[in-house]
């Protein structure tokens, strides 16, 4: 596996990203500052996108546009993690109970189902 095949590895700056995005290198930087999106850093301390991190900020760039204010889009993000947990959670748990059935019912003699 190459570097730039892992999704989240820091590798692009903020004026790559600006420039792939087509959005302002200060709206980068607010979305740092207000906790939305958060880069990593390089040794010299400038912020570095990972792809992931480049679709979350054109996800969050479409809500913006939208109207949608920075502090409501952190919360709308915060939410969609929350749902993707209950939702690995509520997998988790129907597994957990097919496993059971199966276990219960190989534990019925033939007749008896």
């Amino acid at each position: 596996m190459l570097p730039f095949d892992d999704e989240n590895l820091p590798l692009f700056t903020v004026g790559q990203v600006a420039q792939m995005l087509e959005v302002q290198q200060a709206f980068l930087r607010r979305l740092d500052e207000f906790g939305v999106v958060r880069p990593s850093r390089s040794t010299g301390g400038q912020r570095r996108y990972s792809r992931t991190e480049v679709t979350v900020v054109q996800y969050v760039a479409q809500l913006a546009d939208e109207g949608m204010t920075l502090a409501a889009i952190r919360r709308v993000l915060a939410l969609e993690q929350k749902v993707r947990v209950l939702e690995a959670e509520r997998d988790s748990l129907l597994q957990a109970l097919a496993e059971r059935d199966r276990i219960l019912a190989s534990l019925i003699p033939p007749g008896h189902r």
